[in-house]
C-alpha cells in the first residue's frame, strides 16, 4: 500500500476523484472511497485535495493516536490526519540512521528545496537549499548528496539516447521516464508504446545506484553497507524504489524512499528548530549540481535540461540561449520546435496526467509528429507533487505553485553552472567511473526496460 483511504474518515465528497489522473476512484456520493488499485499511479494527489481528517479536538486523544499508529506517523505529530494519505516509512528511516553498522546516504529532490520551509511557517515557494542540507546533517546522515546530481547525469544519459535515436532511426518520439507515476500509467493502459519511453532510469534511481557503486568506492566500502534515503516530493518514489528491476547495484538501489512532508515530520520530531539552523553545502562530489538538475523540479524542465545539453551535442557549439522559454509554461500540452544546428527539433510537454490519453493515441495512430515528449504526472510537474506541504484552499495551492516554480528558476540563474555536462563532477565521474554516455556500465547501471 503506497496512497490508500481510511474509510472511517471519508466522508465521500470525492473532492479526490476530480482531481484523481487515473480515475482510480471508486464510490458514491456521501459515502466512503476506495482506490482502484489496478488503475492508480500512486501520485498522490488525492491526498493532497482530502479535507477529511482526524484530530484530536474532533475526535479526541484516543481515536487519534489509533491513525497515527495505523500509518506508522511519529508521536510528536500533532496536526490533522487526513482520509487519504500516503506510506510513511520514518520508521526504517529512524532504524537505519541507529544503526551503526549502516552508512546512510541521503539525497533529496530539486522541488523539497523550494516547498519544505512552508512545514515551519515560511512563506510559500521559500528556497531554503542551506537549510535543509544542515537539518539532514543534524539528523545524523554520513552522507547528505543531491538529487539534481544525478539529474544531471540523467540528462547526459537520456540526451545521449535521444541525439542517438533522432540521428539514426531509433523509435520517435521519445518520452521521458523519470515520472514513476507516468511510466506506471503508460504500463497499465498503452504497454504497446513502452518502447517510446527513454530507457534512462530516473534521477533518484539513477542516484541510488551511483550511491551503492561509485559512492561506495568513494568511502572505501562495499554496496552493502550503504543505506541509501530518498526524500522526494513525490508519493510513488517509494513505489519505484521497489521495482524488482532496480537492483542494479546488486542491491535494492534505495531503500526507502520518504516525501517531504515526512522530512518534516522527522525534523520536528528529533527536536530540530529549524529556524536556528544555519546553511550547509550538500557534500562533495556527489552533491555538486547545476541549475539544469534543479530545473527537473518543474513542469518542462526536464526538456530544458536536456536541451541545453543536446544542442551542444549535437552542434559542438554552446547554446546561443541558455534559458529555452518556448518549452516552459503550464498548459495542459503545449508544443514547440527548437532550431538545434541544421536539425528542427520538435518537442512536447504534458503537464498533468489527465492530458495524455490523446498524445498517446496519436502517437499509436503515428500522427503525432514529434521527436521527445516530456509527461510529468502531478499539475506542475514535481513542485506540486502529492507528498509536498498540504495545502486546503485551492488558492493557497495556485500560489503555492507559482512561488516554488519561480523559486526554481531563480536558483537556477544563480548556480555556477547551469549546463548538466559542464558540472565538473559529472565529468569526474564519467572520468573515473562510467567511460562515457551510454557506455555498457552507464546502460548496466543507469538504464532499464519497463513493462517487463
Amino acid at each position: 500500500m503506497i496512497v490508500a483511504i481510511d474509510q472511517n474518515l471519508c466522508t465521500g465528497c470525492r473532492e479526490c476523484a476530480e482531481v484523481c489522473p487515473a480515475y482510480a476512484i471508486v464510490g458514491e456520493q456521501g459515502q466512503p472511497q476506495t482506490i482502484d488499485t489496478d488503475r492508480c499511479v500512486m501520485c498522490g494527489q488525492c491526498v493532497q485535495k482530502c479535507k477529511s481528517y482526524v484530530s484530536i479536538l474532533t475526535h479526541g486523544k484516543k481515536a487519534y493516536d489509533r491513525v497515527k499508529k495505523e500509518r506508522n506517523i511519529p508521536d510528536s505529530v500533532q496536526e490533522p490526519l487526513f482520509a487519504a494519505y500516503a506510506v510513511c516509512n520514518l520508521d526504517k528511516v529512524k532504524e537505519a540512521l541507529a544503526d551503526k553498522n549502516k552508512f546512510t546516504i541521503v539525497q533529496c529532490a530539486p522541488a523539497v528545496r523550494v516547498a519544505i520551509a512552508e512545514e515551519f511557517g515560511a512563506d510559500l515557494g521559500t528556497l531554503t537549499p542551506g537549510k535543509l542540507s544542515a537539518a539532514l546533517h543534524t539528523l545524523g546522515f554520513d552522507r547528505v548528496y543531491d538529487t539534481n546530481f544525478p539529474a544531471d547525469v540523467t540528462i547526459m544519459e537520456e540526451g545521449t539516447e535521444l541525439v542517438k535515436r533522432v540521428t539514426e532511426g531509433g523509435v520517435l518520439p521519445m518520452f521521458t521516464s523519470c515520472c514513476p507515476a507516468w511510466v506506471k500509467f503508460l504500463e497499465n493502459n498503452y504497454p504497446e508504446l513502452a518502447d517510446h519511453l527513454s530507457s534512462a532510469k530516473s534521477p533518484q534511481q539513477i542516484g541510488g545506484a551511483i550511491f551503492k557503486t561509485y559512492g561506495a568506492q568513494l568511502e572505501g566500502k562495499e554496496g552493502k553497507d550503504i543505506y541509501s534515503v530518498s526524500v522526494m516530493p513525490c508519493t510513488c518514489k517509494e513505489f519505484e524504489s521497489g521495482r524488482p528491476e532496480m537492483k542494479d547495484s546488486g542491491f535494492r538501489d534505495v531503500d526507502v524512499a520518504i516525501t517531504t512532508r515526512d522530512l518534516a515530520w522527522l525534523i520536528k520530531d528529533m527536536g530540530i528548530n529549524w529556524d536556528a539552523l544555519e546553511d550547509q553545502e550538500f557534500d562533495q562530489p556527489l552533491g555538486l549540481y547545476t541549475g539544469a538538475g534543479t530545473i527537473f523540479g518543474v513542469t518542462g524542465g526536464v526538456m530544458e535540461a536536456a536541451i541545453r545539453t543536446g544542442y551542444e551535442l549535437v552542434t559542438g557549439q554552446p547554446i546561443p540561449d541558455l534559458e529555452v522559454t518556448a518549452v516552459r509554461g503550464t498548459e495542459g500540452f503545449r508544443t514547440s520546435v527548437i532550431k538545434v544546428g541544421d536539425l528542427d527539433l520538435k518537442v512536447g510537454v504534458v503537464t498533468g496526467l489527465k492530458n495524455v490519453i490523446p498524445v498517446l493515441e496519436a502517437v499509436k495512430n503515428g500522427t503525432l509528429d514529434l521527436h521527445f515528449i516530456e509527461v510529468m504526472t502531478c499539475p506542475e510537474g514535481c513542485v506540486s507533487g502529492g507528498g509536498q506541504p498540504k495545502l486546503l484552499m485551492d488558492t493557497d495551492r495556485e500560489e503555492a505553485y507559482a512561488a516554488r516554480r519561480a523559486a526554481t528558476f531563480a536558483h537556477d540563474r544563480e548556480l555556477t553552472y547551469r549546463k548538466s555536462h559542464e558540472n565538473p563532477a559529472i565529468k569526474k565521474i564519467y572520468e573515473e567511473f562510467l567511460e562515457e554516455p551510454n557506455s555498457h556500465i552507464a546502460h548496466h547501471l543507469l538504464h532499464t526496460k519497463y513493462c517487463l
